[in-house]
Order: C-alpha cells, then sequence, then structure tokens
C-alpha cells in the first residue's frame, strides 16, 4: 500500500481516519453492532499497521463475540503492533474463552510494555485470585512494579483494592491512608480511602476523608455518597440524611442514593423509610414459566441447574462483588447451553405479571413502570459452605432480581435462622445504632423473586456441602439509558 500515489494515498488515510472516528462515536453511544460495521469497512481501506484489526478486536470484545477478537488481536500482531492496549484486549478474550494460561501471559505481556496499565493489573490479579484464592498470588505482579515505580500512586491503589477484596480490610485500609496522606488532593484516592474506613469501622477517619473530598467535588456523587456513608457510621443520621437528599435530587434514578435516604429515615423513625421499604408491596416471587423446549418446571430447572455447575470454572469471587466464599460468572447469556440461552424466555412472563403487580405511582419505583422493559446484564452465582452474599443494592438498576436453581438441602423448611436465605433491610455498611435484616425470603428451585434495585439485599451464610446456584439480573425501563440518571 505504500507505493501508492500520494494523491491516492491520502484518500485512502483520510477514509480510514473518517471511518474510524465515526466508529469510536457509536461506540462510546453503546450502538455496537454499527460500531463493528464500520470499523469493518475501515479495516478495508486501513494502512498495514494492525491499529484497524485492533480496533475491531475491541469492539467485538465488548459485544461479546471473543472467538473473533481474539484472533483479530493475533491478525494485529502479525502486521507488527505490539501495544499494551491490544494484549489486554486479547487477554480479555481468553478469559472469556476458559484459556486462563494464556490470558495470564497476555496479561502479563501488557505489563511488561506497560508496568502502570492499571486496569491491566487489576484484571490480572483478579484472575488469579479467581483461579487460586491466594491474595500473595494475586498481589506478585503488582508489588513488583511497586519495587520498580515506587512513586506511583495508581499501583498504590491497585494493591490496596486486591487486599481490599481479598478480605484484609485493615491493610487495605492503612494502603489507602498513606495514600490519601500523600497526595491529600487526589479524589480518586480519597474516596476509597473514605469507603474502605467505614467498613473497618474507622468511622472518624472515614468522615475526615469524605468531608475532604466533598470540599474539592461539592456536586460530586461519589464523594456524597461518601460523606453519607461515613456521617451513617458515625452516628450523624440527621446530616446523613441531607446529604443523601441531596444525592438523590442531583441524581435521582441512582439506586444508591435511594438506599442511603431510606436508611437515615430509617435511623430517624422517618415514615418515609416505610413507604420506600415496604416490603410486602415491592418484594415478590414467582415461578418461571418452562420454555417451549422442556415438558415441565422440574425438568427444565434441573437441566439448568446441571449446565450452570459446568460454566463455573472459579474457586473465589470477583473483585468488587458481593459474593463470599462462591464464584460469579457474568454475561451467563452467553453460554452456549440450549437450557441457559432459553432463560430469558423462562422469565419474560413473569417480568410482565411483576410489572402488572406493581402499578403506576410517584414512588422512585412504580414512577419508571411503563410496562416496557430490558434485561441489563445478566450472571450466576454459586455459593459454596459457608457461602453468602453481601448486603448491597445495584445503583444503576431498577429492578433487581434473583432466580435460584439449585439448593442446598438445608435452604428448604421452616429453618428459623433462615440459613440460605434472601434477607432485606441490613445496610451493607456499618451504620450507629446497627440496623438487622427487616425481611426474609425462602429461596425455592425455579422461583424468581424480583424487587427493587435500591433495596439493601444480601443472603444468610449457610453450612452445606451442596451448592447453592442462582441466575441473577437487573431490569431498566426499555426507553431509558443504561446508567442514566
Amino acid at each position: 500500500m505504500r507505493m501508492l500515489p500520494a494523491d491516492l494515498w491520502n484518500t485512502v488515510m483520510s477514509d480510514f481516519a473518517t471511518l474510524t472516528q465515526q466508529a469510536a462515536t457509536l461506540k462510546s453511544a453503546g450502538r455496537l453492532d454499527e460500531a463493528i460495521d464500520l470499523y469493518r469497512r475501515a479495516l478495508a481501506v486501513a494502512p498495514p499497521t494492525g491499529v484497524a484489526e485492533h480496533n475491531l478486536a475491541a469492539a467485538l470484545g465488548d459485544a461479546g463475540d471473543h472467538t473473533a477478537a481474539e484472533q483479530y488481536c493475533r491478525d494485529a500482531f502479525a502486521r507488527g503492533l505490539d501495544a499494551p492496549e491490544t494484549w489486554l484486549v486479547r487477554a480479555r478474550s481468553l478469559v472469556e474463552l476458559r484459556r486462563f494460561e494464556a490470558a495470564e501471559k497476555a496479561f502479563r505481556r501488557a505489563l511488561r510494555r506497560r508496568p502502570e496499565m492499571l486496569d491491566a493489573h487489576y484484571e490480572f490479579a483478579q484472575l488469579v485470585w479467581m483461579r487460586t484464592g491466594s491474595r500473595n498470588a494475586a498481589l506478585r505482579a503488582v508489588q513488583e512494579d511497586i519495587q520498580r515505580l515506587p512513586q506511583s500512586p495508581g499501583l498504590h491503589l491497585v494493591r490496596a483494592r486486591i487486599l481490599q477484596y481479598t478480605g484484609d480490610l485493615d491493610g487495605a485500609c492503612e494502603a489507602l491512608e498513606r495514600l490519601a496522606a500523600q497526595w491529600p488532593g487526589e479524589l480518586q484516592l480519597l474516596l476509597p480511602a473514605a469507603h474502605v474506613a467505614t467498613l473497618a469501622g474507622r468511622s472518624d477517619t472515614a468522615l475526615a476523608h469524605a468531608r475532604r473530598a466533598v470540599s474539592l467535588a461539592p456536586d460530586n456523587g461519589d464523594a456524597l455518597a461518601a460523606l453519607a456513608y461515613a456521617l451513617l457510621a458515625s452516628g450523624h443520621a440527621g446530616e446523613a440524611a441531607q446529604v443523601a437528599e441531596r444525592l438523590h435530587q442531583l441524581k435521582p434514578r441512582d439506586q444508591q442514593a435511594i438506599a442511603l435516604c431510606a436508611t437515615a429515615w430509617r435511623l430517624l423513625g422517618d415514615v418515609r423509610h416505610q413507604e420506600l421499604n415496604d416490603y410486602e408491596g415491592v418484594v415478590r416471587g414467582y415461578p418461571i414459566q418452562p420454555p417451549a423446549d422442556w415438558p415441565d418446571l422440574d425438568s427444565y430447572v434441573s437441566e439448568l441447574g446441571q449446565a450452570l455447575l459446568k460454566v463455573h470454572p472459579y474457586r473465589s469471587h470477583p473483585f468488587g462483588q458481593s459474593v463470599r466464599h462462591g464464584s460469579q460468572v457474568a454475561n451467563i447469556a452467553r453460554q452456549p447451553h440450549p437450557a441457559i440461552r432459553a432463560f430469558p424466555q423462562a422469565v419474560e412472563p413473569v417480568i410482565a405479571r411483576h410489572l402488572a403487580f406493581l402499578g403506576a405511582g410517584d414512588d422512585p419505583l412504580r414512577s419508571r413502570n411503563t410496562g416496557s422493559w430490558r434485561i441489563q446484564g445478566m450472571w450466576s452465582v454459586r455459593l459454596g459452605t459457608g457461602g453468602f452474599h453481601a448486603s448491597h443494592v445495584h445503583p444503576e438498576g431498577w429492578l433487581s432480581s434473583a432466580c435460584h436453581i439449585v439448593l442446598p438441602g438445608n435452604c428448604s423448611g421452616e429453618d428459623k435462622a433462615h440459613a440460605g436465605w434472601l434477607q432485606f433491610g441490613e445496610p451493607g455498611m456499618p451504620t450507629l445504632p446497627s440496623l438487622p435484616a427487616e425481611h426474609f425470603v425462602q429461596p425455592r428451585p425455579g422461583h424468581l423473586v424480583l424487587f427493587p434495585s435500591y433495596l439493601w439485599h444480601g443472603t444468610v451464610p449457610f453450612q452445606d456441602t451442596s451448592p447453592r446456584v442462582t441466575i441473577a439480573f437487573d431490569i431498566i425501563p426499555a426507553n431509558e439509558a443504561a446508567g442514566g440518571s
């Protein structure tokens, strides 16, 4: 191509640049199919640098076509491209393809080319942790690069996150304290320092970091949330309510903001808490409908359970999620087994029935109920003995769910301890005074429980050698953009 006349070469480059920019714009808007089409057209007129192959690979990976994405990464390498970004795209696709050893090598190659590539460090550590359950193994790569680059705040932050998500809250807190002291004006360090200090019960420290963060960014939603959490943990429910209400005004669809308001109101004895957390009126379980290829619900649930057990390859939970003593598989709907593929068909009539049950209203849940909806994200969780979900909310959801597929024996029957049951109302962060769960739902095989995404929810730990396997997903109104405020 380099032998083309200058005017034709300039035309080719102009076409490539235009198509690439248009594709990037569509990708940013979430219009992946259209973006991929333009990236393919750009590839047809691209110079032989590997950049076009990388762009197409990244978009295909985002769309879930990891086989094609991984191939285009190799095509980019064949053309001489050796960018860390391309190695990261390949590593992500290899993870999804369950080629874990190759994925780890790709992460290492990305980091060899750019040691401060924080996404690669984080995802590499997460993969190692999920495969091994070893904190030391997960920390190894980032600690080696910290030795080479001791003044990198980003690497120290990744290390602190690994400590936090592998259960060493005190170690994470101390690491974040040092970072916040060394870079006191960095919001992205103050926020995790406040969050982890709150979790660790260091409420005075958390409050100081959170107030500093809000002073730096008064209208930042994450800073306001951090302050509300720290105030709740410090016993300042009145001020927490004011901060949470301000956050809700700024981000009215943010489910975390609603949860913070409800928590503060509960501590204050404000009736608005009971109006929001009307468990009998907003939490309901339904048997799903067996898809057309199965004669009854029992046969479908049995085959679905067997299929799900085979797609959980990890020993431990992913970072930043609620799972404890178990594993989680994202993008479960992309799995090829027919029973898994049919699951959306099984829940569609149940979701429609629940929306009709909720009806219309002025509250944060019913005011968005248009009767039309779409699923946003779908994942499966496998809990082992001692497993549970820590209490949490889904900030970008509207309705959330738990469909129980495989249950251990001690989750059935009238267990006064509610082992393995869903629980609602216990906040996922400390409060003063502490607040217990207010509502419990017994899991049943083949039953889908639907509830507002702003409700604090988790599961009670259980002791049984048999696993507990679920599928969960969020729902948002069909006419709303994902993550919109």
